[in-house]
C-alpha cells in the first residue's frame, strides 16, 4: 500500500469514507428491527477495518470486509436507495489510492461490477447501482487522488532541493579538497627534495646543506600560512561572486531572491561569505521558502548582513551550522541573530568594519 500524506490529507480521505457510508446508513436505520441490526454490524465492521488500513494495517482486512456487507447490508433498505452501490463506490474510489500499480484500476472497475451483480439480485436493476458506484467512486479518486497527487509533487520537490543543498555542500567540499591540494602538493614536493639534498650534502658541504635546510624550512612555514588561510576564508573571497551564486541556487530551487549589496572586502567579506553559505543551506534544507532577501549594508563602523525569507522551520541557533557561525564571529568581535515573526524568518549577521 502506498504511504500516505500529511494529516489533512488523511482528514479528507475520512470525510469521504463517511460520506460514502451516509446514505447505507440511512437506509439500515429505516429498516424494521428484525433486519437493521445486521446491517448496522455490516457497517460497522467495514468502518473499523478502513480505519485500521488507512493507520497502515494489512489491506486484506478492508477487502474481507466490504465483502462481508454484501450479504448483512445490501438485502437491507428500500430499493430505490440502492444500499449496496454505495459501499460499491466507496471501494471502487479507495482501491486506487490504496493499491498500487495496475491491481489498483482492476479492483476499482471490480468493484463497480459486483455492485452491478448485487443490484441484480436484490432489485433486478444493476444498471442503476453500476452508475452509482462509478459516480461515487470517480467522486472519491477527484477529491482523494487529486490532493495526493499534489503532496506526491511537493514532497519530490523538497526533496530535489535537499538533493540540490546537498550537491551544493559536495562541490564546496571537493573544491575546498582542491585547493588543498593545489597549495600542499608542489609544496610538500619540494620540501623532500630539499630536506633529502640536504642530508646528501651534510658531509660534503656543509653551508649548502644548511641553506637547503633553511630553505625547506621556509617553503614549509609558508605551506602552514597557505593551508591556516584556506581553511580560514578559503582563500580570497569575493563576496559579490558568492551574492550570485546564492542567488542562482536559490533561483534554480524556485526561490525568488534580491540581493542589494555593498562594496565590502577583506575579513568581513570573508566572514560574511562564510555566513552567507550557511544561510543558503538553511534555507534549502529547513524551509518551505518562496521567497529571500539578502542585504548587504556598511553603517557606523560595521557591516550588516540581512538575509530574510518565508516559511523557514528551524529558527533557532542551536542548530550546528549557526552555532559554528556564532562562535566564529564571536572571535572577531561579530554577532548573529534570529528572529521569527509569523512565517517570517529574519538572519542577521554583523562584523566590525
Amino acid at each position: 500500500m502506498t504511504d500516505l500524506p500529511h494529516t489533512a490529507l488523511r482528514g479528507t480521505l475520512h470525510l469521504l469514507w463517511v460520506a460514502s457510508l451516509a446514505v447505507p446508513l440511512v437506509a439500515v436505520l429505516r429498516e424494521p428491527s428484525g433486519t437493521r441490526w445486521l446491517g448496522v454490524l455490516g457497517l460497522l465492521v467495514l468502518a473499523v477495518a478502513y480505519a485500521v488500513t488507512l493507520r497502515g494495517g494489512p489491506l486484506r482486512v478492508l477487502v474481507a470486509a466490504t465483502l462481508a456487507t454484501v450479504p448483512l447490508v445490501a438485502p437491507v433498505g428500500s430499493d430505490e436507495l440502492h444500499t449496496w452501490a454505495w459501499i460499491g463506490g466507496a471501494a471502487a474510489g479507495f482501491a486506487p489510492l490504496l493499491l498500487t500499480g495496475p491491481w489498483r484500476w482492476l479492483a476499482a472497475v471490480g468493484s463497480v461490477v459486483l455492485a452491478g451483480v448485487v443490484g441484480f439480485f436484490v432489485s433486478r436493476d444493476h444498471t442503476a447501482y453500476q452508475m452509482i458506484a462509478a459516480s461515487v467512486g470517480a467522486t472519491i479518486i477527484a477529491m482523494g487522488g487529486l490532493p495526493m497527487w499534489f503532496a506526491g509533487l511537493l514532497g519530490e520537490a523538497r526533496a530535489g532541493r535537499e538533493a540540490q543543498a546537498e550537491l551544493a555542500v559536495s562541490e564546496e567540499r571537493l573544491r575546498f579538497a582542491r585547493d588543498v591540494h593545489d597549495l600542499l602538493g608542489h609544496r610538500l614536493t619540494v620540501i623532500a627534495l630539499k630536506s633529502e639534498l640536504a642530508g646528501r650534502l651534510a658531509a660534503t658541504d656543509p653551508e649548502r646543506s644548511a641553506a637547503e635546510a633553511f630553505e625547506a624550512q621556509r617553503l614549509a612555514s609558508t605551506a602552514l600560512e597557505e593551508v591556516r588561510d584556506a581553511v580560514h576564508g578559503y582563500r580570497a573571497v569575493n563576496l559579490p561572486e558568492q551574492l550570485e551564486a546564492v542567488r542562482n541556487v536559490l533561483t534554480e530551487a524556485g526561490i525568488r531572491c534580491t540581493v542589494a549589496d555593498a562594496d565590502v572586502h577583506g575579513e568581513p567579506a570573508t566572514q560574511l561569505a562564510l555566513a552567507l553559505r550557511e544561510a543558503c543551506t538553511n534555507v534549502l534544507r529547513h524551509s518551505h521558502a518562496t521567497w529571500c532577501m539578502i542585504d548587504v549594508a556598511v553603517a557606523d563602523e560595521e557591516v550588516r548582513m540581512t538575509v530574510t525569507n518565508d516559511g523557514t522551520e528551524k529558527p533557532s541557533l542551536e542548530g550546528n551550522g549557526l552555532r559554528g557561525i556564532r562562535e566564529r564571529l564571536a572571535a572577531v568581535g561579530g554577532r548573529v541573530s534570529a528572529e521569527k515573526s509569523g512565517d517570517v524568518f529574519t538572519l542577521q549577521v554583523v562584523v566590525p568594519a
